[in-house]
């Protein structure tokens, strides 16, 4: 024990960093009592901090092709997809969700993180093989796991101004007599500000510079584009990546692109190779999230609609949103010890919405941010839109 506990002083004094700057974190168990409402230290809160937007983690549908897929076939897959691991309903639900994304071909991986991180590594290193170093042009604001991804595969980014095309092309201009591939990664929908990247103008900025388009839908698809099939439908994007923890209710990733790349993918992503295969509950409630979705307008539209009017309310209280135009709102505070703070008032008024900090986000953009799920009731849009008004009232 001695010798294990000799390095903690180190570790302590990091944690005594973090708190100091109000950047550490707790892990703070919740008990969910429903699609939007959990129990956190005894007391019933609404949910504001669930990426669960359709609110399909509680679908009976869900729950019921989950438990019949893990009856039928048991709670593991038992070994990697290229050994044992692949069974019948690996290539269904594979085969539903490149129907769903109008691809040819769609591969599952086991997280979204696990995704990014290893699918655009092998990417990044088979682009290097072809004429030199690719030239990897990447949104500034992308996801953490974009950034391992080009970190592991050894390339240097090339970052344009947050959501800014104008300045993506001057950068692809800039460099256009340089050799090496070009590849352009990005989100759909950003998830701490919640806004969108014009897919059509950055799929003919693509074309245009030959370049190779790979695009995160994680917090798009069920939730937008025609039948929720993402902002990417209909659009010539290369790569599209998305998950299923979050609109569609369940666990695991998946890209969706040409046969040829998924295939070539099965021999080349370490995250895919290398991993146990999803199991069969999980595959159950991913098919049955995929039959539900498409019909699913009436919930899309009550969310778009909550999120307008939440909106109204934010920059009422003298507050700002941002560039949020989609279901993801964040109520910009700044300071991390404000923003922590507003988050408590909001608890006070029983509602769970999240004190986003640094390094999650740049230095004096602390935030609360707010998922919308369509499970939310008009009573629950209420109550929040009163909590917000008081916490901006209290920590003025």
């Amino acid at each position: 024990m001695r010798f294990m506990a000799r390095f903690d002083t180190i570790f302590q004094t990091a944690l005594q960093h973090m708190t100091d700057r109000h950047t550490r974190r707790v892990l703070r168990p919740v008990q969910q009592t429903g699609a939007v409402t959990v129990i956190r230290d005894g007391r019933e809160l609404i949910n504001f901090s669930s990426n669960d937007y359709l609110g399909l983690t509680h679908h009976p549908a869900l729950a019921a092709r989950a438990a019949r897929w893990l009856h039928e076939a048991g709670t593991g897959a038992g070994a990697s997809r290229l050994v044992t691991g692949t069974s019948q309903q690996h290539m269904a639900v594979e085969a539903r969700l490149a129907a769903f994304k109008g691809a040819q071909s769609a591969l599952l991986l086991a997280s979204g993180w696990q995704a990014n991180a290893s699918v655009l590594t092998a990417l990044l290193r088979l682009a290097g093989e072809q004429d030199g170093p690719p030239l990897v042009f990447t949104d500034r604001l992308n996801h953490a796991s974009l950034h391992y991804g080009c970190m592991a595969a050894g390339v240097r980014q090339i970052r344009f101004r947050h959501n800014d095309l104008d300045h993506l092309e001057a950068l692809l201009f800039r460099h256009a007599g340089q050799p090496g591939m070009r590849v352009i990664v990005t989100e759909s929908v950003f998830s701490m500000d919640g806004d969108r990247t014009d897919i059509s103008r950055l799929s003919a900025i693509a074309r245009h510079h030959d370049a190779f388009t790979y695009v995160d839908e994680a917090h798009a698809t069920g939730v937008l584009g025609p039948q929720g099939r993402g902002l990417c439908a209909g659009h010539d994007i290369d790569l599209v990546m998305g998950t299923f923890s979050k609109a569609l209710g369940g666990f695991g990733a998946f890209v969706t692109g040409s046969r040829a790349m998924c295939d070539w993918l099965v021999n080349a992503c370490s995250g895919f190779v290398f991993t146990t295969a999803p199991p069969p509950a999980v595959l159950g409630a991913m098919d049955a999230a995929l039959e539900l979705i498409p019909a699913m307008d009436a919930e899309r539209a009550r969310l778009a609609r909550n999120a307008a009017h939440l909106r109204d309310v934010i920059r009422d209280c003298g507050l700002s949103s941002g560039p949020s135009t989609t279901q993801i709102i964040p109520i910009l505070i700044g300071a991390t010890a404000r923003a922590l703070a507003f988050a408590s008032v909001l608890e006070k008024h029983g509602i769970l919405a999240t004190a986003i900090r640094p390094p999650t986000v740049p230095p004096n953009s602390s935030r609360i941010r707010l998922a919308l799920s369509a499970a939310h009731t008009d009573a629950m849009i209420d109550q929040l839109a009163t909590a917000i008004t008081d916490a901006a009232r209290e920590s003025a």
